[in-house]
């Protein structure tokens, strides 16, 4: 399953369980960009449950927009990602360190109020 919503204007909550075949990966980064579209300063919470790697079908539909990623970048501040994976919020926190202009944490299932004030400090 892969679900994305807009709770706010600048916030989009993403939840990731299992694994992702082509059809899903492709509605939901569809979602993503869609939703995207005017955000600015934007905030993210990223949901990561029994994570599995997504199908090779699912890969090549992500590969496919590419460019239209990369482009949201821009839009974000901050990513907080909730796994109950260890080596994913790490993953991420790397992630976070390679791309300029966006900080990305990681947290655990159960520290959902601090994932939410992190998100919360410095917004305008």
């Amino acid at each position: 399953m892969l679900a994305i919503t807009k709770p706010s204007a600048n916030r989009l909550d993403i939840k990731l369980s299992g694994s992702i075949d082509a059809e899903t990966m492709r509605k939901a980064l569809d979602d993503l960009i869609d939703l995207s579209e005017d955000v600015s300063q934007g905030r993210m919470l990223y949901t990561i449950t029994d994570f599995a790697f997504p199908t090779l079908g699912a890969i090549g539909v992500e590969f496919t927009r590419l460019s239209k990623l990369f482009g949201l970048l821009g839009k974000f501040d901050r990513c907080a990602v909730l796994s109950d994976s260890g080596w994913l919020r790490k993953a991420a926190e790397v992630e976070g360190a390679l791309f300029p202009g966006i900080e990305i944490k990681g947290f655990e299932l159960g520290e959902t109020a601090a994932a939410e004030a992190w998100l919360a400090t410095g917004v305008a």
